[in-house]
């Protein structure tokens, strides 16, 4: 089997019941969506080879299985199509989120993306996030999308960001705090 078809040439693609130009909103949308797969993918990759974070590393994959799931409802062109994200996964990225807000240093101040080679990919699956959602968002304003799609990317940026900073205290190396930061994350009351 060929992986080339020819048929995109002209700056057209196929959707699921439809043909549109490559820079469709849709299109950008679940493009972007399948970016930000590949840095996780890349994510996953580096998170694997530290005993420390193979839960992690297991959930990244998880995660990748989710967004082929988001970036496969907004390729339908047409409405009533069978959709695949519901809000179960958002939730379960809720506990988790939960779960390594618990096992993070406390923090009071911004915080720089960096510190570990897995942090660091991570804050750019939050960055890449951050824009897949708001294409999505775009997409919204002028066709119908799965809202849940939405709801999954705006969680998921959060944990994206909770796992950096977990993937750093457990490898043992600090945040990179932004040093013009005044305190603005309030301590919590224990």
């Amino acid at each position: 089997m060929k992986i080339y078809t020819r048929t995109g040439d002209s700056g057209q693609t196929s959707l699921i019941g439809g043909r549109v130009r490559k820079d469709d909103i849709r299109v950008e949308a679940y493009g972007t969506i399948d970016e930000l797969n590949s840095f996780v993918g890349q994510a996953a990759a580096e998170a694997v080879k530290h005993a420390e974070l193979a839960e992690m590393a297991g959930w990244l994959v998880d995660i990748q299985q989710e967004l082929f799931d988001c970036g496969s409802d907004l390729a339908y062109a047409k409405e009533g199509a069978p959709l695949k994200i519901s809000a179960e996964p958002a939730a379960r990225l809720e506990g988790w989120i939960d779960q390594y807000t618990l096992e993070a240093p406390e923090i009071t101040k911004f915080i720089l993306p960096g510190g570990s080679s897995v942090s660091a990919l991570l804050h750019v699956c939050r960055t890449v996030c951050r824009r897949a959602e708001r294409r999505v968002v775009t997409l919204a304003s002028t066709h119908p999308v799965n809202p849940e799609v939405q709801t999954y990317l705006n969680r998921l940026s959060d944990f994206f960001f909770a796992a950096a900073r977990v993937a750093n205290a457990k490898l043992g190396v600090p945040d990179t705090e932004y040093v013009r930061s005044a305190e603005v994350f309030r301590k919590s009351k224990k």
